[in-house]
């Protein structure tokens, strides 16, 4: 990510900041954030109470803190809104799918040699966009070269001989935005949790039916494990990639059968995938149509050395667990009642997305796929990252086992020797006062910790966003 432009303005905020008198508290406490750029500043006291007694051994009141108030980390999982917390966030997915296939984190090694791949689900086209294409040896090939194409309706001729590169802003667009089908597009969007869901279904009913197991004998012999994470392509329709992983009846600690093998994953991933399909409501003027996945599924064993390792699968889902629909041009916050769809400073693709959302979630048809709410997300309203429960570790037993790290090793006010810690009572009351920091705050905040500012820095707000 670039480093920001110190402007002679910004260096005079920072140089405000940097003499407050209180300023070595102030940067202590910007540090235990972890370089948070929209932290959220709390009010409120600490009392230790012995509970036999009702002895006060203890207190602590925001009112010692600089501008009264203590800044804790926003830990929100986008690196659009705080790099520095989505930074944890991925380093967590890291470690998570990780584990699931080479072991670590409570999950025995043996996992690694339990057949897996990674598998690429993909939308099917809404219509014919500039796209960036590139042959095996690298080479760019043309966007979409028609030699005879004939105008559309819209007397736009669907063909362009361009050779994009990766920074051009027409990636993505369609090459007649009139003729594309956007109401399509977040229809997808909306039902793609609902499309994977029956995915994972039809592909175990199809490993059962290829044992010739019954369901019950199935689940006593073969359990499938998965994680994946929703991706947004640039035409602003989700895909997901997924770890999927056979493991015994008794999750990772148990070897699957010998027949289930990597040969078998992949054609139960492509039976399933071109299997199911979910329809969308109908209202009046609008048909149900059927939605499935694209032709595009991509298919690769992993494994411990090769060109697809445990640690590159990890890796590569893990950056996109961060992201959200910012590569379509999009928000990162929700609509507010407020806000004028025109004059958003968002792509004319992401607009006319935001749009066919807007339209079709004023329809009662549609209430229950909360297409409004989600208009910003394009209709998605998924998880970005989920797993089945014996994949592996969680991001919860993550989290607390990096607490009672830090617990540890900083462990605060302690009770006196001669105090039975099972009878001091922690009682706290918490009030929220502000989100997010001024442009001085947030520049001396990157120089402290190293970590840098988001595409936008917000000034500190009196509540947090909706988005978050």
């Amino acid at each position: 990510m670039p480093h920001p432009v110190v402007t002679p303005q910004d260096a005079r905020l920072m140089a405000k900041i940097i003499d407050r008198p209180d300023f070595e508290r102030w940067a202590a406490r910007a540090r235990a954030t972890g370089g948070c750029a929209q932290p959220v500043f709390l009010t409120g006291t600490v009392k230790h109470v012995h509970t036999g007694t009702g002895e006060l051994l203890h207190s602590y009141s925001t009112d010692t803190e600089p501008d009264g108030a203590l800044p804790v980390a926003c830990k929100t999982r986008r690196a659009s809104r705080c790099p520095a917390c989505a930074e944890i966030y991925r380093a967590d997915t890291y470690q998570l799918i990780r584990a699931g296939l080479a072991g670590g984190k409570g999950i025995p090694e043996s996992v690694s040699g339990h057949p897996a791949a990674f598998v690429t689900l993909t939308a099917p086209s809404f219509g014919p966009v500039h796209a960036r294409r590139a042959r095996n040896g690298g080479r760019l090939q043309r966007c979409h070269p028609r030699r005879n194409a004939k105008p559309c309706p819209h007397g736009v001729v669907a063909s362009c001989a361009v050779r994009h590169s990766d920074d051009d802003p027409r990636l993505g667009e369609p090459l007649c935005p009139d003729c594309y089908d956007y109401a399509g597009s977040v229809l997808f969007n909306a039902l793609a949790p609902e499309l994977w869901r029956r995915f994972t279904l039809a592909l175990r009913r199809y490993l059962a039916k290829s044992a010739g197991l019954t369901h019950k004998e199935f689940r006593e012999t073969l359990a499938v494990s998965f994680a994946k994470v929703a991706e947004y392509q640039r035409r602003g329709v989700v895909h997901f990639h997924a770890v999927i992983r056979f493991d015994g009846p008794g999750g990772p600690a148990t070897p699957p059968p010998g027949w289930a093998n990597v040969r078998l994953l992949e054609d139960a991933v492509r039976h399933a995938a071109g299997a199911v399909s979910v329809t969308t409501p109908a209202a009046p003027g609008i048909p149900a149509r059927s939605l499935s996945w694209g032709p595009q599924v991509d298919i690769r064993a992993i494994t411990s050395s090769g060109t697809l390792t445990q640690q590159a699968v990890a890796g590569y889902i893990a950056k996109y667990a961060t992201k959200a629909a910012e590569c379509v041009g999009t928000l990162d916050r929700r609509l507010q009642p407020s806000d004028d769809l025109a004059a958003l400073p968002i792509t004319p693709h992401a607009r006319r997305l935001m749009n066919a959302c807007l339209t079709l979630g004023a329809l009662e048809e549609f209430a229950d796929l909360r297409l409004v709410q989600w208009a910003h997300m394009l209709g998605f309203r998924g998880h970005f990252s989920t797993k089945s429960r014996c994949y592996s570790t969680t991001l919860g037993a993550l989290r607390a086992a990096r607490i009672a790290y830090v617990r540890e090793q900083f462990p605060g006010w302690q009770p006196p020797d001669d105090q039975d810690p099972g009878l001091v009572l922690a009682i706290g009351e918490w009030r929220f006062h502000s989100q997010g920091l001024t442009r001085g705050e947030a520049l001396v905040t990157a120089a402290l910790t190293g970590r840098p500012l988001p595409s936008a820095v917000s000034s500190r707000s009196p509540a947090c966003p909706s988005s978050c």
